[in-house]
Order: structure tokens, then sequence, then C-alpha cells
């Protein structure tokens, strides 16, 4: 079905971003990334008050060796 869409305003887009307005058939990456982070890392804030995070630790054993792959996305 048809979407009507209204004004839309993007003031920016990465190099991996998707902009999205209506129908749309297929929506495929071209990048992907993996992140590890430890107690606090994303803590973001005017007034932030971290607690001391002596005895945290971050595991990062990945068994699998290979994630979902992107390499027929063209």
């Amino acid at each position: 079905m048809p979407a009507i869409v209204g004004v839309a305003q993007v003031i920016t887009l990465n190099s991996s971003s998707v902009f999205h307005i209506g129908d749309v058939y297929k929506i495929m990456p071209f990048s992907s990334a993996r992140t590890f982070s430890g107690a606090g890392s994303f803590n973001t804030g005017e007034s932030l008050n971290v607690n001391n995070n002596n005895l945290s630790n971050t595991n990062t054993y990945d068994a699998d060796g290979v994630d979902q792959g992107i390499f027929l996305n063209a």
C-alpha cells in the first residue's frame, strides 16, 4: 500500500545509515561493527556520577567466530 509522507528534514546521515520513507522492498547494510564495553562506558548526561567499578570486567569471548555476514549485500 502506498505511503503518503509529509515534510521530512534530514540533518545528517552517516555512511552506513539507512533513511527510509514509504514502501520498501529490501534494506541491506553495507557495513557492520562489533562493540565491547565495560560498566559505565556509554553513560551520558549533564551531571553524571559513576561509582568506582574496580571489579567490573567485560566478557569478550565469542565462540562462534563468524557473525551474520553482509557479503551478499550489493
